[in-house]
């Protein structure tokens, strides 16, 4: 077997991902024992979408039939910069800039047609967190990192901040060994997240707790009993990762993509409460904000 993980990798940090892992493409069967138990709890919510496609979701091989490699990378989003208005409704920094979905996507399209024309004919697919692929289960397989006690992806060199990706191709390769554990008795993220949404123990979210699912999953509004639990944030959440003692090692993006519209960090809580669409329209023009509609923005910023 020729190990081309090299020159993978190379054209990968070329194209702006951080890290990059290979892993055996296979059944997870451990993992969807406990995604199974996830959603007969409930913790999903009204993300119907979570229960679809169970069978793809735990084997990769279903989505690209004869699959032999899950190649997961990592990219980095971190902006420490925050809104200069401490009273203004706050925002995740994921979503500072334009939507991770399509730039992201565009440099893994780039990179698996770069392995075409460099190693031969290849079937593979594209994945940014779009698809029925348990991500942060391929990540910790691949050596990218171990699965916090708040449920995301951990590097041990550079944090959290980060989007997941994948190619699921028919390219045998070598694997990397997965990443340990490393929370130890840490539980940070537990104490500090305003809505208990972590599990006293940690590995489990109650996603219709977590502030992220109550600002852009829930459709309707948000509960009563959270309404005064929300610290502020009207898109998106990052209290879990900030106090993360393993993000004191995290740097700022590189990616152009991803600069905040000028207008977002200046603006001040009066303008938000008084935000028109036309004004939603051009701070957010191709963010991933519009996920959330401009109706849902504006009951999110008087609910906070």
């Amino acid at each position: 077997m020729t190990d081309h993980r090299p020159l993978i990798s190379s054209e990968a940090h070329r194209l702006g991902f951080d890290f990059i892992g290979f892993a055996r493409a296979e059944k997870l069967d451990e993992a969807a024992g406990r995604l199974e138990a996830w959603l007969n709890q409930g913790a999903h919510g009204k993300m119907s979408y979570m229960a679809n496609h169970f069978d793809m979701r735990v084997d990769p091989t279903l989505l690209v039939p004869g699959a032999k490699t899950v190649i997961c990378l990592a990219f980095n989003y971190h902006n420490p910069e925050k809104q200069h208005d401490p009273k203004a409704p706050k925002i995740s920094q994921y979503a500072y800039g334009e939507d991770y979905h399509h730039v992201v996507r565009d440099k893994l399209k780039a990179l698996l047609e770069y392995m075409r024309e460099t190693i031969g004919e290849i079937d593979g697919r594209c994945f940014v967190d779009s698809a029925p692929v348990l991500e942060r289960e391929w990540a910790q397989r691949a050596g990218i990192g171990w699965n916090g006690r708040h449920t995301l992806t951990i590097h041990p060199k550079q944090g959290s901040y980060f989007f997941l990706a994948e190619i699921i191709c028919d390219l045998a390769l070598p694997y990397d060994d997965p990443i340990r554990d490393h929370c130890g008795t840490c539980r940070r993220c537990i104490d500090a997240c305003p809505t208990e949404a972590i599990s006293p123990q940690g590995y489990f979210l109650d996603a219709t707790k977590c502030i992220s699912y109550l600002t852009i999953e829930l459709k309707e509004e948000i509960p009563a009993e959270f309404k005064d639990r929300m610290d502020g944030w009207m898109f998106g959440c990052d209290v879990c990762q900030d106090v993360c003692p393993w993000n004191r090692f995290s740097k700022r993006h590189n990616e152009p993509a991803f600069e905040p519209n000028s207008e977002l960090l200046n603006m001040k809580k009066k303008e938000w409460v008084e935000l028109t669409e036309d004004v939603f329209g051009k701070v957010f023009k191709k963010s991933a904000v519009k996920r959330a509609k401009y109706v849902k923005l504006i009951k999110n910023i008087l609910d906070v």
